[in-house]
């Protein structure tokens, strides 16, 4: 079932052309696919409103529709693009004056640049500043980024005005229609250079490789980016600089590795060391420990320094120190190792190997 063309533009029958226009240009506005981003049913509405008023405004086409309604109109309507090749956004740029797309003069800003800094734990432990080089293009001092060469300006483009955009005219089924662009001539600049720089070629920028000091807090972890604004490539003819990201990557540490904000320090254990107890001193990151391992202490235990951690990027305190025991069984026993371990398995009561590897050896275990 069609949907009355009057209905849709919420006017009466005997509207003027005036009162169409006015009408269109209020559900234009509101049903624009700009101003419904995913909205099917708001953009096939703006299509009929469309045809609506494409038809209502042409008086032979109104008269048919009067007449015939929709049949009446055969081919003419809705047939091909009804706003002349220009799609939505044309239509949109008439009335409302580019639809929030316009360029302002001027030169662009520049390119955004990345760059990975190597860092190793201890800096995240304490933050750290560093520097890095990047290849990157710098304003012209001969010229102070303006392109042209010495003893000359910029002058205005003549096309735009120094706007940096020209309106161009064409006609449609509404009408004349005016779209907006960036002028061919400047390039959307508003300025020309007459006479370029010799040394930049009229760009106002040159190739260079840059240093720059990079606070890098503690607590960041590999992956994370931090940014320089106004660090990257200047923009061409004295355009502002674009911004700098550096990509952090952490070293891995020999002796301590990160989960979360916790530290990890792998301690092994001789089968005597856990048995009987053992105490060292462990060396971590923010200075010395006593650890004293007691007596009868399992594989995989933990002990934990709390606070002794990594400190937490955003916001107070720091994560712990967790020191994780491994035992270690000797692979390679002397013949003295060997008789005082069977001794003590004799005493506690503990079958073990026999010590005829003969036949040990051919006694073929069911896994692997």
């Amino acid at each position: 079932m069609s949907t009355d063309f009057y209905e849709l533009l919420g006017v009466s029958r005997q509207a003027s052309a005036d009162e169409l226009k006015k009408a269109y240009r209020k559900k234009a506005r509101e049903l624009h696919p700009d101003a419904n981003p995913d909205n099917p049913e708001a953009e096939n509405l703006f299509k009929e409103v469309s045809r609506a008023y494409e038809t209502l405004s042409d008086p032979d086409s109104r008269a048919r529709y009067d007449r015939f309604g929709e049949q009446g109109l055969g081919g003419g309507g809705g047939g091909g693009d009804p706003f002349g090749g220009g799609g939505l956004g044309d239509i949109f740029d008439a009335f409302f004056g580019g639809g929030g797309q316009r360029q302002q003069a001027g030169p662009p800003r520049g390119q955004d640049l990345e760059i990975t800094a190597r860092i190793d734990l201890e800096a995240v432990m304490f933050g750290t500043k560093i520097t890095v080089d990047v290849p990157t293009a710098i304003r012209c001092s001969d010229c102070n980024g303006s392109g042209a060469g010495a003893g000359t300006q910029p002058v205005q483009c003549v096309d735009c005005n120094g706007s940096g955009q020209v309106r161009r005219m064409r006609n449609s089924i509404l009408g004349q229609m005016v779209t907006t662009g960036p002028c061919g001539r400047c390039g959307g600049m508003g300025e020309v250079v007459m006479t370029p720089c010799s040394a930049c070629s009229g760009d106002g920028r040159k190739r260079s490789k840059e240093s720059y000091a990079v606070d890098v807090p503690a607590g960041i972890s590999s992956g994370q980016t931090l940014r320089l604004s106004g660090r990257g490539a200047v923009g061409p003819r004295g355009g502002p600089a674009g911004d700098l990201y550096v990509h952090v990557a952490v070293a891995q540490h020999a002796e301590f590795s990160r989960e979360d904000d916790d530290l990890v320090y792998h301690l092994p254990l001789t089968y005597a060391q856990a048995a009987l107890g053992f105490h060292t001193v462990l060396e971590a990151l923010d200075g010395e420990l006593d650890l004293v391992v007691p007596a009868g202490t399992q594989h995989g235990r933990e002990f934990v320094a709390r606070g002794r951690g990594i400190p937490h990027l955003n916001g107070r305190g720091k994560g712990n120190l967790r020191v994780r025991v491994g035992v270690v069984v000797p692979s390679d026993l002397s013949d003295e190792q060997e008789q005082l371990l069977r001794q003590l398995a004799e005493i506690s009561g503990e079958e073990v190997a026999s010590p005829d590897k003969g036949i040990f050896s051919r006694i073929k275990s069911a896994f692997t």
